[in-house]
């Protein structure tokens, strides 16, 4: 179990190191997460904190999520997420109506960051799998089609074959993702490279799986 916390892709930038180093960063906005329940093992059968992150009109929180949300002490959230707690120092002595802040993390660690990607909509199978295309000569009668679709004798499909469909809108996660640096006066997260998703978007981050490599 790793600690972890909820904010949102601000974009990328790029920063300079000590020794003039160029550095490519996404910049993550990560407001104080709000605790919103306390899940224990003799309650739920699983120990975990669920965090509330980001605001939305409360005219479109329903009956249930606002008596939900006042037990916290908290009158709008938009996303509801959890985190694990078991062996989580961080996590231990936490109660309803505590933060996580980004100040749970220092520069220099590795962290895993999961987004939902871009959709791309319904595309052909060079562009969702990088296919080659055939001949484009007048006389070719295969341009950006699929191909062989297996063998003759089997007459069927096989499970998993790349075919045409909907690309992206999927959750990934990219691990080991160096944190540059850490801004706890205005909540931001500088993580190396790219992460998944849109600008505006939620993003999980987590100390990552295989730091302790």
């Amino acid at each position: 179990m790793r600690k972890g916390i909820l904010g949102r892709k601000v974009g990328m930038t790029q920063i300079f190191t000590e020794n003039g180093q160029l550095v490519p960063v996404t910049v993550i906005e990560a407001t104080p997460n709000k605790v919103i329940q306390v899940k224990a093992q003799e309650t739920d059968g699983y120990e975990a904190i669920q965090v509330g992150f980001g605001e939305k009109r409360e005219k479109l929180i329903n009956k249930p999520e606002q008596g939900h949300l006042a037990k916290a002490g908290a009158k709008s959230v938009r996303y509801l997420r959890e985190f694990r707690t078991e062996g989580v120092a961080e996590f231990q002595d936490l109660k309803v109506g505590d933060a996580i802040e980004v100040d749970i993390f220092n520069a220099g660690e590795l962290v895993d960051v999961t987004g939902t990607t871009k959709g791309k909509g319904f595309a052909g199978v060079i562009k969702r799998w990088g296919f080659a295309r055939g001949p484009m000569a007048h006389g070719s009668m295969y341009h950006r089609r699929v191909g062989s679709l297996g063998a003759a004798g089997m007459a069927r499909v096989f499970k998993g074959r790349k075919l045409p469909g909907r690309m992206g809108n999927v959750q990934r996660t990219i691990q080991g993702l160096e944190l540059v640096r850490v801004d706890k006066d205005r909540n931001l997260l500088l993580v190396k490279g790219g992460v998944p998703g849109t600008r505006g978007s939620l993003v999980k981050v987590q100390a990552s799986v295989k730091s302790g490599r």
